[in-house]
């Protein structure tokens, strides 16, 4: 089964969710270039507080992307073009956290993500996202916690890192 593309979703659902962070979605023309798309069209790209995608994104790609400006601090998002940077653990935390928020994508859901991200070539130790997500994610998770981007229940803050 192909990866779940922005044109299969209802963008809606993408702006109003990611509109709780301040971001704010562009989409380009079909084979047009993504601004900001640090691995190459059809990824999704950043450039400040603008993520930019286009029909033939992965869903997934936007959220990761996503994930990166609201896991980055202030100082990073103030210059953000391409290059999300970051540690390995705010790494697993842009992971674990687009996993989270795909719940809010009525399209996509937590189980598409988790083999959409399979799927797409992520790799985790324990050989799938699941397996990470249920049982080797207690960094990301407590990093996210650490820096306010979710409750302890798991649940999202609705804000961008400090």
């Amino acid at each position: 089964m192909p990866v779940l593309l922005c044109n299969d979703i209802n963008l809606l659902h993408l702006q109003s969710l990611l509109a709780r962070y301040g971001l704010e979605i562009k989409t380009v023309d079909d084979n047009a270039d993504i601004p900001g798309s640090f691995w190459q069209p059809p990824e999704a790209g950043l450039v400040g507080d603008t993520l930019y995608i286009r029909n033939d994104t992965p869903a997934h790609s936007a959220l990761h992307e996503a994930c990166h400006y609201i896991c980055m601090d202030q100082q990073r998002r103030d210059k953000l073009h391409t290059d999300a940077g970051g540690t390995a653990i705010e790494e697993n935390g842009v992971c674990y956290l687009q996993i989270l928020l795909s719940d809010f994508i009525p399209e996509m859901k937590r189980e598409r993500m988790l083999s959409d991200m399979d799927a797409w070539g992520y790799s985790f130790r324990l050989g799938s996202a699941q397996a990470w997500f249920e049982q080797d994610a207690e960094d990301a998770f407590e990093w996210l916690l650490t820096n306010g981007l979710i409750n302890a229940k798991g649940e999202p803050e609705w804000q961008a890192r400090k």
